[in-house]
């Protein structure tokens, strides 16, 4: 059998980057049942409600819903478990030190597979304000915009 090779993406969780200032990311492994990879590997889940916690130096991943394998038995996972992060100890304790602070929290942004291992992408942020989540949308409308007349320009002069 052929080792997999590469990332393949199975969820992205696109409201945390709309609803928080990303400060920091890492890359974590997942301590998972043999349900819970197969259904990942049909592409099943969802990071949209996700948070992690610091608890004892252990990094545990709650609120991610991962659903039954449909092919599972009754040795299949719950839905919605907390799951523990594989991390550095360093790392813990750079999380466990910054999350202290005001308004810090840990969130997961992707879930994928990594030369066959499933891995977790959870960043520290900061929650923005209403405001500041306005002038991303703008910003982001504005290039979009600018990025449509460039290319109708470009499409003027090859004609």
């Amino acid at each position: 059998m052929a080792k997999e090779k590469g990332r393949k993406l199975i969820a992205q969780n696109k409201k945390a980057r709309h609803d928080y200032h990303i400060l920091d990311t890492y890359e974590a492994g997942m301590v998972l049942t043999g349900t819970e990879v197969k259904s990942l590997r049909q592409g099943r889940a969802s990071l949209v409600d996700g948070f992690v916690q610091l608890d004892g130096h252990e990094a545990w991943l709650y609120n991610v819903h991962v659903p039954e394998y449909s092919q599972g038995t009754w040795t299949n996972h719950s839905a919605r478990r907390k799951r523990k992060l594989l991390l550095h100890r360093v790392e813990i304790e750079k999380l466990e030190s910054k999350s202290q602070e005001t308004g810090h929290t840990i969130v997961p942004l992707a879930l994928y597979f990594k030369d066959g291992r499933a891995k977790v992408e959870i960043a520290l942020a900061k929650g923005k304000k209403e405001y500041d989540k306005r002038q991303t949308l703008r910003e982001k409308q504005d290039r979009r915009e600018a990025e449509r007349a460039m290319s109708a320009v470009r499409r003027k002069q090859r004609a």
